[in-house]
């Protein structure tokens, strides 16, 4: 699965903010948590429907809307 599939846009959810799949937690939620100094796995602990691969995935989507490099091959 790509990891920007993860990442669903739906206006009737957050107000159209970019959300983990299947979740109402924002891309921005969880970067929020990870810029505030929390390890990840405190983030999953938190948040037991959020994977690894969902925390990529929010990274992943940040680096493409702020004109990242790009994915690795």
């Amino acid at each position: 699965m790509d990891m920007l599939q993860r990442i669903s846009i739906d206006p009737a959810v957050r107000f159209g903010k970019p959300c983990v799949r299947g979740t109402r937690l924002t891309v921005g939620d969880v970067l929020g948590v990870l810029a505030a100094g929390r390890a990840e796995a405190e983030l999953l602990l938190d948040f037991p429907q959020l994977t690894h691969e969902d925390v990529l995935a929010c990274l992943a989507f940040a680096a493409e809307r702020s004109g990242g490099v790009g994915r690795p091959a």
